[in-house]
């Protein structure tokens, strides 16, 4: 079980230890797109736009961005995204945002 809380005031501190981001798999490049989809709705900020490799050459990517507090989130699909450009060339992309 993974239990999430919001803060009680300000936003995740990316200065600090702790977590880097968080990630949700699913199974297909397709479902990343819904996800994405419906983010877009509730007008998330993303960090790139689109679906995003995980490296250049990669099957794996998907989409990232930020909750409400500024947590860095990600949701992959593990193949399916060989079409998809990586925004920091043959750097791992969860690397980067």
């Amino acid at each position: 079980m993974l239990t999430l809380w919001e803060q009680s005031s300000g936003e995740f501190s990316a200065a600090t230890p702790g977590l880097h981001h968080l990630s949700f798999q699913v199974d297909s490049v397709r479902q990343v797109q819904q996800v994405e989809a419906i983010l877009k709705q509730l007008s998330t900020v993303f960090v790139h736009d689109g679906v995003v490799a995980h490296r250049e050459g990669a099957t794996s990517g998907g989409i990232f961005f930020t909750d409400p507090d500024g947590i860095r989130l990600e949701v992959f699909a593990a193949s399916g995204a060989e079409q998809h450009q990586a925004p920091v060339g043959d750097a791992p992309t969860c690397g980067f945002f």
